[in-house]
């Protein structure tokens, strides 16, 4: 017998996929009306968890009871109808509909759409007034902030009566002040009445949102305790099974000679708008320069200019030779010849092929490495994927398996793949956008690590984030960018997080010091 005390309690769920088991005897109760967050590492197991919470997995045993019923969930409108509602972290949205008819989509009253269109604008009005929810009903999804598109997929719960939300890592595409807003509607849901169940790796949210919080590891419930009880120490610990240091450690670097030389680099969009405005910086060997920036300012057409994405114009040298920016030899193949890797921000359009196998994706760019040729006309699959268990094993890629479709790893894992693939390659520079979006506080840790090494070994490094102290640990010099120029450079040990706010919100020099 169940709880109703408890709005969801998980009894002896475990759910495997092939040889890889997801979930095992997992056991989880999540009071009414208070913010439940769910860590661990990536495949840990969470994702798979809430699906078949939500309906969308069946799990192999186990029984799921609701506000104290037994509530089998065979599909996700049964979920629907318990009074669960769920935003995933890639959003189920219709990009071309309106929010107000993104709403309703699957919710209709009949057959009769304006009236459906005419209740739901009612209810959409009142529900975004109670939560702090304000979208507009007309506007066209693909128009919107993805932070308001996340409101909408939070209205699209409630418009369906959900009593009981399931947000699966929701920041990991927001700026700090639309995630900093999420939090004020998740605690005005949670003082309604309604339970949030909170999926995410970043334990500074776990710490300031929720109640409680449960800890999965490999597939297995380690530890629920009290937020107010615990501390990130002893969470990140729980979480990867050894003691984590969270902040990086790292010696004073020691710049050699230029590596990179840009001047007056300047993009137009496809609308022939200005996204780079003159931007002129060098980085030398051994050196971290990060580039702080509120998303949107012209960091990503940097990174994707110096990459090879992207025409531009100006002048940029790597190591003394001119890098062409247009036309024969601008492209990526033609980037990496010369010593250029680069790890994308958006590893799924950029960085990998999602139905292809790992061995597959670490090829990708390399496909002229003599490691992989086994003739002037043919490649060594083979050699490829011994390569691959080796990258595998060295940056802790899980599943260990090469032969595994890159859809089917977590988030972290596939991010992992990319980096393994990049830095393996030993580069005079790299170029790395958003290194640790999605990734669990076990991988963050490695990947800087491996960062710093990189560095350590004589790389020029051009690091891009939104996430300001991963800037300021990371960096050795930092720039910051403000609608498309660069606003000035500072010495992350002498500045501080106001100084680098007021340089992204374009006040300059004298005023921000």
């Amino acid at each position: 017998m169940a709880d109703p005390a408890y709005a969801i309690e998980l009894k002896g769920i475990s759910k495997a996929f092939g040889p890889v088991q997801a979930n095992r005897d997992i056991n989880i109760a999540v009071p009414k009306g208070t913010i439940h967050g769910i860590i661990g590492e990536n495949g840990a197991g969470k994702s798979t968890l809430m699906s078949i919470l939500y309906g969308f997995y069946k799990a192999d045993a186990g029984q799921i009871f609701v506000n104290g019923q037994l509530t089998p969930i065979p599909d996700s409108q049964s979920a629907i109808r318990a009074g669960i509602g769920m935003v995933f972290q890639h959003f189920k949205l219709v990009q071309n509909f309106s929010v107000l008819e993104n709403i309703i989509l699957g919710a209709e009253d009949g057959q009769m759409l304006n009236s459906s269109l005419s209740k739901a604008r009612k209810e959409l009005e009142r529900l975004a007034r109670d939560y702090e929810l304000e979208v507009d009903p007309d506007a066209l999804i693909e128009d919107l902030s993805v932070g308001h598109q996340q409101r909408v997929e939070i209205l699209k719960a409630l418009y369906r009566q959900a009593d009981i939300l399931i947000l699966d890592e929701p920041t990991g595409v927001l700026t700090p002040d639309e995630a900093d807003h999420l939090f004020r509607i998740l605690k005005g849901l949670k003082d309604q009445g309604k339970t949030v169940i909170l999926i995410t790796h970043k334990l500074r949210e776990i710490m300031e949102a929720t109640d409680n919080v449960s800890v999965m590891r490999r597939g297995t419930m380690v530890a629920t305790v009290k937020t107010a009880e615990t501390s990130p120490e002893q969470l990140a610990e729980l979480m990867v099974g050894r003691k984590v240091l969270l902040e990086v450690q790292k010696g004073a670097a020691r710049p050699g000679e230029v590596v990179l030389s840009v001047k007056d680099l300047r993009v137009r969009d496809e609308h022939r708008v200005e996204r780079l405005k003159g931007v002129s910086f060098e980085i030398r060997a051994g050196e971290i320069l990060g580039i702080a920036g509120v998303a949107g300012n012209g960091q990503s057409e940097l990174l994707a200019a110096l990459g090879g994405m992207q025409v531009a114009t100006g002048s940029v040298t790597l190591k003394g030779a001119v890098l062409p920016l247009s036309g024969a030899g601008s492209d990526g193949q033609s980037r990496r010849s010369a010593g250029i890797a680069h790890v994308p921000e958006d590893r799924h359009h950029h960085g990998l092929i999602l139905d292809f196998t790992a061995w597959e994706n670490v090829a990708f760019g390399y496909f002229n490495d003599p490691r992989y040729q086994k003739s002037r006309l043919f490649m060594d699959n083979d050699a490829i994927r011994a390569d691959t268990e080796r990258k595998m094993a060295k940056f802790d890629i899980r599943p260990p398996i090469p032969t595994l479709a890159a859809k089917s790893f977590s988030g972290g894992n596939q991010q992992k793949i990319v980096v393994a693939r990049e830095m393996e390659q030993n580069p005079a520079l790299l170029l790395i956008g958003q290194p640790t979006r999605g990734v669990d506080i076990g991988a963050i840790e490695f990947i800087h690590n491996q960062i710093i090494a990189l560095r350590d070994a004589g790389a020029a490094i051009l690091l891009v984030s939104v996430e300001l102290d991963e800037i300021m640990s990371l960096s050795d010099r930092i720039a910051v960018m403000f609608d498309g120029r660069i606003m000035g450079f500072r010495d992350p040990e002498t500045t501080d997080e106001r100084e680098l706010g007021l340089l992204m919100a374009g006040v300059a020099g004298k005023e921000a010091a």
